[in-house]
């Protein structure tokens, strides 16, 4: 009986070690997540389609030369759809925020220094995110920004 008692217990045992033990990696967060280069695949003022990457007819084709660089935090480094480039920090506060604040030099229209978005989503090659903060630099029109990296 003792033999059957301390087999089932060792028995037991090892399965809760297993099933512990594959318990599989993790998610990181967020802000490591998002810690990369990224390009413009797709952007959109108010709704409406302003570029796709590799179409032939874009109505902001300057978009091509989009890059967002969150790699070096809490340091941005963007260029925009006219080939502007601004420097400032970032932050993460929470898993769908994203904020930027002493943006150098000024964004037109912009006074505070800052721009707000919401994370939509985010995977490993892929983040969208929705700029909620207007600027005159896009005419006030909320601009969703779908990127890839690389």
């Amino acid at each position: 009986m003792k033999k059957t008692s301390f087999t089932a217990f060792l028995s037991a045992i090892a399965v809760i070690g297993l099933l512990m033990g594959c318990s599989g990696s993790k998610t990181p967060p967020v802000s490591e997540r998002i810690a990369k280069v990224w390009t413009a695949s797709k952007i959109e003022w108010n709704n409406v389609t302003v570029y796709t990457k590799g179409a032939t007819s874009n109505v902001r084709p300057g978009y091509a030369n989009y890059q967002l660089n969150l790699s070096a935090a809490p340091t941005v480094t963007f260029t925009d759809f006219e080939g502007t480039a601004f420097t400032g920090q970032y932050s993460v506060p929470s898993d769908t925020q994203l904020s930027f604040s002493n943006i150098s030099p000024p964004i037109s229209g912009n006074t505070t220094g800052k721009l707000d978005f919401t994370i939509n989503s985010i995977s490993d090659n892929e983040l969208v995110i929705t700029q909620t903060t207007t600027t005159q630099k896009t005419g006030g029109q909320i601009v969703k920004y779908t990127l890839t990296n690389p």
